[in-house]
């Protein structure tokens, strides 16, 4: 990616959003960012939106006004999403339309507004923030085992659609990062550095990605603490 090329992030009020916000703020690139809240960092080549992306009947509107800042960015990096666990037969119908809302069908949205432009312009990254969740499906995670499945079954069907038109797209799968994810979770991972991922891991790759010679794709990231430890709360 050039020097000073926009980016669109999404869930950059916060954990990997925030880090990969900063990242890319630091090596002199205007971000976009899309959160429900204010992120607490406002500098000079950050603009932000305020978005429920959940509430798919105003997203429309939103992205025709990013489009109005940035019709074509260089890197739409799709963060946003959050984790909600249990048994399927606890979700209430809306909990799961709002799960799906916000960590699948949303991002397919954007997606779907940017790709024209992209393709026109022959360039452009598109990378989604998956899970390990996308790999494998866990107990008590049906719903948003589902969500990832899906996102990563969208990034392969893009991947073979986009790569004539010059857009690379990639999925990063983190493991257990130590965010405010878990803040309402009863669970987290270890507090030892083996034993958790910290949201600069995942920016890091997000800008492995972003940085890549062109015309090499990385195409998926598997990313995992050394040793898996859950601490249940």
């Amino acid at each position: 990616m050039n020097s000073q090329s926009t980016c669109l992030v999404t869930g950059c009020s916060r954990g990997i959003g925030a880090a990969i916000s900063h990242r890319l703020l630091e090596m002199g690139h205007h971000v976009i960012g899309i959160s429900r809240n204010l992120p607490e960092f406002s500098p000079e080549n950050f603009t932000h939106i305020t978005a429920d992306l959940s509430d798919l009947r105003s997203l429309p509107g939103i992205l025709n006004d990013i489009a109005t800042i940035c019709a074509t960015p260089d890197g739409v990096i799709l963060n946003a999403g959050q984790g909600v666990f249990g048994s399927l037969e606890q979700f209430s119908v809306l909990r799961i339309e709002q799960l799906i809302n916000l960590n699948l069908t949303s991002q397919i949205l954007i997606a779907r507004k940017f790709l024209p432009s992209m393709k026109s312009k022959q360039s452009g990254n598109l990378i989604f923030i998956g899970s390990e969740a996308a790999l494998a499906g866990g107990r008590n995670g049906a719903v948003y085992c589902a969500t990832k499945f899906g996102l990563r079954g969208l990034v392969q069907s893009l991947q073979e659609e986009c790569s004539a038109s010059g857009i690379r797209v990639g999925i990063i799968n983190p493991g257990m990062v130590n965010t405010s994810f878990f803040d309402e979770l009863g669970f987290q991972p270890g507090d030892k550095p083996d034993q958790h991922l910290i949201a600069e891991d995942v920016a890091e790759a997000a800008l492995l990605m972003l940085n890549a010679r062109a015309g090499a794709v990385i195409q998926e990231i598997n990313l995992q603490p050394q040793k898996k430890v859950i601490r249940f709360l």
